[in-house]
């Protein structure tokens, strides 16, 4: 008898032994609005319509079925949240009207919470993001791409400076942040949202 020589690949699916079936419940539940996740059909138009999905460790697809066999770490830990480009080409084509760029957000929130990321350059960007709107009521540009290149890539800085020095000269961008005005209304209702997510 022929020994079975086919490359054997690994598929995160049949490594299930005690699935969390409620982890699609909690991440729909978790998604602002209604994100129509238990409607997916699993057809795969949200890949076939996605520019990023090449570069998705899986596609939206897999990530949904995944969601349904409970593997949490595997869809935190994946890059696929991260890569989606909120471009919402899925969402005008998927023939169930499943949400799916509001879904990759709130993994990308449990996903930051878990510290289940394996690569820290988006979650860094988007908590420093969040941060300065906290803080100032909106982004600031130039404080955000300098926290961002020092931390994360210190040697393209110089390179980056014709460009800086350009948007600053054209008055692209500001040199000093500017706080909204009523920042204390905004901190206000974002302390709300909070107690609000911390009670579901």
């Amino acid at each position: 008898m022929l020994a079975n020589t086919a490359p054997q690949t690994t598929n995160p699916l049949s490594t299930v032994i005690n699935p969390n079936l409620r982890f699609l419940e909690e991440v729909s539940g978790a998604t602002a609005g209604i994100s129509r996740l238990e409607m997916c059909i699993q057809c795969g138009t949200c890949g076939g319509s996605c520019p990023s999905s090449t570069d998705m460790e899986y596609t939206p697809r897999s990530i949904f079925a995944m969601l349904r066999a409970g593997l949490r770490e595997e869809v935190l830990s994946s890059n696929t949240p991260w890569i989606c480009v909120s471009c919402y080409h899925c969402v005008v084509r998927c023939p169930q009207e499943v949400h799916i760029p509001d879904v990759m957000y709130t993994l990308k929130s449990m996903a930051i919470r878990a510290k289940l990321y394996k690569d820290a350059t988006a979650p860094d960007f988007s908590m420093t993001f969040v941060d300065m709107v906290e803080t100032y009521g909106r982004s600031f540009e130039l404080g955000l791409a300098t926290r961002h290149y020092l931390k994360h890539f210190p040697l393209r800085l110089p390179s980056m400076a014709p460009m800086g020095l350009g948007l600053l000269s054209k008055q692209r961008m500001e040199i000093t942040p500017h706080r909204i005005e009523g920042i204390n209304q905004l901190k206000a209702i974002l302390q709300l949202a909070k107690e609000l997510e911390a009670i579901e």
